[in-house]
């Protein structure tokens, strides 16, 4: 007899527990509730069958995992808001009571909660944490830039600016930025950092305002888990590249707008600077050895390596061309291989592949940046790439470059033409020397990883089209494209044959059924079908007077169309049978595929036919006045 399985108890009712229930469970308010989730990484499942895990009843609620409350339950985060709300409790009755230096005593003990034990149970290895960056950089660079108030404290502003600063110093010391784009939102970013794509948002400098119906706690228990994260990934990208972490900062600079130049790079020292472990011994088979004596033992074992080296004679030591013949990968073909040639990739043609964008495209260059200019952008972007750049008194404090040097090759201007009337001739010579260009031309050249020509970019330009460098669909609609109709369509290649016979189709249509014979073309698409009326269908062209050369290219013609009518029915009820075959939830998902693919198609259609219309009404305008 088997086990009786009790109602409730087994399942879906024992693998999934309510909101409520979990609340209930881990002794805790709501709001501790949703914290922890956000920091340990649970939220909400759908279980299969609601009434089920819900234990016959059908009122709407959020299930959890019954295994992840439980592992909530040993987390020591939630031991620490215990212990807070204890300290809450007993901070309010000591002020109640006047019992001031208990209150000191308490504000001085109070309990405190880390995640760094957090970050090392989600984030494994330091790769999985620099993949999921992404949205924690997005997040520091959001509330850098927003105004501190009741609900931001000003040292909350403060850590986040700092950390933004952090990783636009580490991205310009390594020169890891690849993209950029200026968009509505705010200015798109991707670098790649051991080789990991990483891509984040920085909002533009206006003034923000935070929303009322925005609930500010959740996102700060995201910034919270967020700061952590980054510092650690900053630490751990800092000591690889050898600079010191936290990097100096210039509080004088700072408060005078200095920006990320406040803040300076030094390289961390390679010598110990602790005395204890310069004299720190170890005790071996009851002899006391110290750091020296392993010193002068690995001394000497060199030396005698080196004079073992001396005495060999010189022939029987291998050439250095010997030696990087035998490191070589010498491929050796498979058994199972049908002769094919599959060389593997060695250490020695990885170096050899080409960089696929230059890292120091703007290094031969001087920017001058005008005070209209965003300079938090475009010190980075000119920065990353290795050009040197400055700007004016107004923008901030440190710029490397005045505005008089004669260094500067590029100035970076967004705003119209003004005419000069007291220029002096230094002035002249000056502004004759240097390339006045809008700020657009830096990211375009950035993106297609070359110098382009300053002319479409010059100052008073209307700019070519800023395209996004991250990739669009197939088949998008490009506006730098040729004109349309200028490519060849693929399935018109070399068909000029059928081009000929389409005309002269719709010639005999246009001409009407009385005067080419409405009666022979159906005997000729009889003809078609059966191969038994082909001797009536020439007996009625020969009637008609069409001769014989007509009649088999009429004859051809007919062929194809019903052919291609014939693959297009046939592939439109194969698609059916395939659609048939399809369980319900796939064939919904292939017909919302198909849809928006239709939807991409109908969109970028109507762009072509505006910039059709546009095309054209240029042309008649230059007619006009040429005329």
């Amino acid at each position: 007899m088997g086990r009786i399985k009790q109602k409730g108890k087994a399942g879906a009712a024992k693998a999934y527990i309510t909101r409520s229930s979990a609340v209930k469970k881990l002794q805790c308010s709501l709001a501790d509730f949703r914290r922890l989730c956000i920091l340990k990484g649970i939220f909400p499942r759908e279980p299969k069958n609601r009434k089920k895990a819900n234990k016959g009843s059908s009122a709407p609620t959020s299930f959890y995992y019954t295994k992840d409350i439980a592992y909530l339950a040993h987390e020591p985060v939630l031991k620490k808001l215990r212990e807070h709300k204890a300290f809450a409790k007993k901070l309010s009755r000591a002020l109640g009571r006047g019992e001031w230096s208990s209150a000191k005593s308490l504000e001085e003990n109070k309990p405190v909660y880390r995640l760094d034990h957090i970050i090392k149970e989600r984030y494994p290895t330091f790769i999985d944490a620099l993949r999921d960056i992404d949205d924690a950089l997005c997040m520091a660079f959001l509330f850098a830039s927003l105004p501190s108030g009741q609900r931001l404290p000003p040292e909350l502003i403060e850590n986040c600016a700092r950390l933004s600063a952090e990783w636009q110093l580490y991205i310009m010391h390594s020169q890891s930025l690849r993209k950029a784009f200026l968009s509505i939102k705010g200015v798109y970013y991707q670098a790649e950092v051991m080789d990991q794509t990483i891509t984040w948002l920085v909002p533009y400098q206006f003034t923000q305002s935070i929303p009322s119906d925005v609930d500010v706690r959740v996102m700060l228990t995201f910034l919270e888990l967020y700061q952590t994260l980054l510092g650690f990934v900053f630490f751990k990208l800092y000591t690889d590249v050898g600079l010191v972490y936290p990097p100096p900062l210039d509080v004088k600079k700072l408060e005078a707008a200095a920006g990320v130049g406040a803040f300076s790079l030094q390289e961390a020292s390679s010598t110990s600077t602790n005395p204890v472990s310069k004299r720190k011994t170890v005790e071996v088979d009851g002899r006391k050895i110290s750091g020296k004596d392993v010193r002068q033992t690995i001394k000497s074992i060199t030396a005698s390596l080196e004079d073992a080296e001396i005495d060999t004679p010189q022939n029987d030591r291998p050439s250095p061309l010997e030696m990087t013949h035998e490191e070589d990968f010498v491929p050796h073909p498979s058994a199972n291989s049908a002769g094919a040639d599959t060389s593997l990739p060695t250490l020695k043609m990885l170096e050899t592949l080409p960089v696929p964008i230059s890292t120091s495209l703007f290094a031969p260059y001087t920017f001058f940046l005008s005070r209209e200019t965003s300079r938090s952008i475009f010190e980075f972007l000119i920065r990353s790439f290795g050009g040197k750049v400055g700007w004016p008194a107004s923008s901030g404090n440190g710029s490397p470059v005045e505005e008089e040097d004669l260094s500067i090759t590029h100035v970076v201007i967004d705003r119209p033409i003004a005419s000069l009337r007291n220029e002096t001739a230094e002035e002249k010579e000056r502004r004759s020397r240097r390339k006045y260009i809008q700020p657009q031309w830096i990211v375009d050249c950035i993106n297609s990883g070359k110098i382009l020509l300053e002319d479409p970019y010059t100052q008073g330009e209307t700019l070519p089209p800023h395209l996004s460098p991250f990739g669009e669909y197939e088949g998008a609609y490009n506006p730098i494209a040729g004109p349309i109709g200028s490519h060849v369509e693929p399935e018109r290649e070399g068909s000029e044959e059928e081009d000929a016979e389409e005309e002269e189709e719709t010639m005999m249509e246009e001409e009407g059924p009385e005067t080419k014979g409405h009666h022979l073309k159906q005997v000729l698409e009889d003809a078609t079908l059966d191969p038994s009326a082909l001797r009536t269908a020439e007996l009625a062209a020969e009637a008609a007077g069409m001769d014989y050369d007509a009649f088999e290219k009429e004859l051809s013609k007919l062929g194809k169309k019903r052919t291609k009518k014939e693959q297009v029915h046939g592939g439109e009820a194969e698609e059916d049978m395939n659609k048939m075959m399809m369980s319900n939830k796939k064939r919904k998902l292939y017909e919302k595929m198909k849809h928006s693919q239709k939807k991409k198609e109908s969109e970028r259609s109507v762009l072509e036919a505006k910039k059709r219309a546009i095309l054209a009404r240029g042309e008649q305008e230059t007619k006009k006045t040429s005329g």
